[in-house]
């Protein structure tokens, strides 16, 4: 027997237990000791049932995926099935924590479940571009009906024990704290009633009775949630399947699509998008034993948008806030806003009357800074503008405690000029929420020349606490994200100049899968919010201040987006569907007629590779820069804030899959015909190229 599964008999029940920590992973160990484990219980003559358990926090949280990519090892997932499958004594497997992907298809494939009413069941493999491929989409058709099955598999997403249940995927709840105690009671009974190998229920009945048209109607659905993806019409396909074939000839379909899901350059993605999202928790050069400040209480400055969200991101965490605004009526307007959102999830059967009781409950609203005293983490929201932000940090210095942390939402400003209005710098850091904050998962935390090391492992930690993917980063103009977004952004204004549409150019970055194009999203943000920001840079006499250009013009006119009804595009009463509007395609034209510039035909390839490409450069000068620490910081900030398509993996990921010398390559041809410092090529960039090297590499 192998040191991660073991066996036991207790009574008439032989007790199957994996012990694999943290969470019993499917790898191969696990699959080589359950065959082990039940051949030695079917060797047992004493043994008249047997029972599977697993040890620690989790039953089987699915597949190891560190082994995907590589050579299959024996015994592989479904010769493991097929081996429980076939078994002549009945066996119970009992259920706890999480049982996911390849760990639900070996409880599925034992002839009875039980669970503990806190587990949670479900098929995430498609979040990884990936499907079911051990029998999965086979059997759990025929265990809660096809309906039911494509939605747990499609989705990703868990169902509860009790909804388990009631689908038929299981055959028990039980209260109990203990899987294996839950599990010996049910193992027990089943010795004293004799239950059969194999339930009436089936796994391998024929499903009949199912209308064709099922399917039809997801892979249309599909078409339009998600044009890109290859493995959920491969699910589709897979259970319709197990409706149309008999089981052997269903479980053969299924692995020939899996395989194929497994070549897909979808899975490579996803994969690194998964890893991504943990590894950027880990911060290089800060020990993972730095202490934390305790932070029990919160404070946010600026009851707009931006502030409101994020005292709902606390407030959702269980966090008592304080939100203050300087204006009664922006005040009250921000705490009917949070209390409008709140009240759409409850509608929506997203929270109970309940929560959002709860969570309104801790929103403290205040007037006084004086009522900040005894925060423990302040973040301040207010209008992006340097020296409003200096007056309120040195408000802030005046009236809150010593070693409370002194956050600053701003999202291109300088945090050191900030911290240089207090004079506790080392208090002071960026929290860069993005909007809106209640929803969107990043958080780049932006440390100072002189902020602490438990300031920045305190905000880290929070960050995973309010749910949030935070990525540390530098200081710079515009930090990581935004620094990127404004040479996409440059790009794709110069390319409109040269005389593509702002619909093609939508069209271009859609295509490749983002969820909406750079005009669109400038819509949703607002017009005025970048033209504000770039007003403030040629005030300022910032050399890399961008020219007056009709999109400011738009916002000249109060076309600031979706929030106006008209902005780059206009939009109907109610809608939000961008509609192409003949006056700004004229303020275009009249923009060109007056610096002399004379409109040709772009391409789609064009458009795409100068946006990509302008950002991939950029990346590569911010990691020379160190402003970000790796290749994959940037990959998780571009994923999680700015709606990079997660099957590429990421920027830098997905620039490593074209490669270096193509790009490189382009960028210098683009220097060549475009000219402009920042079509200079990296040297960073340059360097990897020239050795056949990769970000992944760094």
């Amino acid at each position: 027997m192998n040191s991660v599964v073991s066996y036991r008999r207790v009574g008439r029940v032989g007790v199957i237990t994996v012990d694999y920590p943290p969470v019993n992973a499917v790898g191969l160990a696990v699959r080589a000791g359950l065959v082990a484990a039940l051949a030695q219980g079917v060797e047992d003559a004493d043994a008249a049932v047997l029972l599977l358990v697993a040890a620690g926090r989790t039953f089987m949280a699915g597949a190891d995926i560190r082994e995907f990519g590589k050579p299959h090892q024996p015994p592989i997932l479904p010769e493991v099935i097929a081996a429980f499958d076939a078994c002549p004594k009945t066996i119970v497997a009992s259920i706890h924590g999480t049982a996911l992907g390849g760990g639900l298809e070996i409880a599925m494939a034992c002839h009875y479940r039980v669970a503990l009413r806190s587990a949670k069941l479900g098929m995430p493999e498609v979040k990884l571009g990936l499907m079911p491929g051990s029998g999965g989409t086979q059997r759990l058709p025929r265990l809660i009906g096809p309906t039911r099955a494509l939605d747990m598999i499609l989705s990703g997403d868990p169902v509860s024990a009790a909804q388990a249940l009631a689908d038929g995927l299981i055959d028990a709840v039980d209260d109990g704290e203990a899987a294996l105690a839950v599990g010996l009671r049910v193992a027990e009974r089943a010795c004293a009633e004799d239950w059969p190998a194999h339930p009436t229920s089936g796994r391998t009945d024929r499903i009949t009775g199912i209308d064709p048209a099922l399917f039809t109607a997801q892979r249309t659905a599909l078409d339009k949630r998600a044009p890109h993806l290859f493995s959920p019409q491969r699910c589709v396909d897979a259970v319709e399947a197990a409706v149309t074939l008999p089981f052997a000839e269903g479980v053969a379909r299924e692995r020939a699509l899996f395989l194929a899901c497994m070549e897909s350059p979808q899975r490579a993605g996803l994969i690194h998008a998964f890893f991504a999202e943990r590894e950027v928790a880990k911060v290089p050069g800060l020990p993972a034993n730095t202490p934390k400040r305790d932070v029990r209480t919160v404070a946010v400055i600026g009851a707009g948008t931006m502030g409101g969200g994020i005292a709902m991101c606390f407030a959702n965490a269980g966090f008592p806030v304080r939100l203050l605004d300087t204006g009664a009526g922006a005040l009250d307007r921000g705490v009917q806003a949070i209390g409008r959102i709140y009240e759409a999830s409850a509608q929506k059967g997203k929270l109970t009357a309940e929560q959002v009781d709860a969570r309104m409950a801790l929103i403290h609203p205040t007037l006084s800074y004086d009522d900040l005293c005894d925060a423990d983490l302040v973040i301040e929201a207010a209008f992006e503008n340097m020296e409003v932000k200096r007056r309120i940090f040195a408000e802030l210095d005046r009236v809150c405690k010593a070693g409370a942390i002194l956050a600053t939402n701003t999202s291109t400003l300088d945090i050191n000029a900030i911290a240089d209005a207090t004079r506790r710098p080392q208090d002071v850091v960026g929290m860069h929420f993005f909007s809106p904050a209640n929803v969107m998962k990043l958080l780049e935390n932006v440390r100072g020349e002189r902020t602490a090391e438990d300031v920045v492992a305190t905000v880290m930690d929070l960050a995973r606490r309010i749910g949030k993917v935070g990525v540390l980063v530098g200081v710079c103009y515009g930090f990581v994200g935004n620094r990127i977004l404004h040479q996409r952004g440059r790009e794709v204004m110069t390319l409109v100049d040269e005389g593509a549409t702002p619909e093609q150019a939508d069209r271009v970055l859609t295509a490749f899968g983002f969820p909406l194009g750079h005009f669109a999203m400038t819509d949703l943000a607002g017009v005025d919010v970048g033209w504000r920001i770039r007003e403030q840079r040629r005030a300022s006499g910032d050399p890399e201040a961008q020219a007056v250009n009709w999109l400011d013009r738009l916002a000249e006119q109060g076309r600031f987006g979706q929030k106006t009804g008209a902005g780059v595009y206009r939009y109907e009463p109610g809608s939000r569907n961008p509609l192409p509007d003949p006056a700004v395609e004229a303020l275009i034209a009249e923009d060109r007629a007056q610096r002399g510039l004379t409109p040709r035909p772009v391409s789609d390839d064009e458009i795409r590779d100068r946006c990509l490409y302008a950002m991939v450069n950029e990346a590569a000068k911010i990691l020379e820069e160190g402003i970000a620490a790796r290749p994959v910081d940037i990959d998780a900030i571009w994923l999680h804030g700015y709606g990079f398509p997660a099957h590429r993996g990421g920027l830098l990921f997905w620039a490593d899959q074209v490669g270096l010398p193509v790009i490189a390559k382009a960028i210098e041809g683009y220097h060549t015909t475009l000219g402009g410092a920042h079509w200079a090529l990296s040297p960073l960039l340059r360097r990897l190229a020239d050795e056949g090297r990769g970000f992944c590499d760094l």
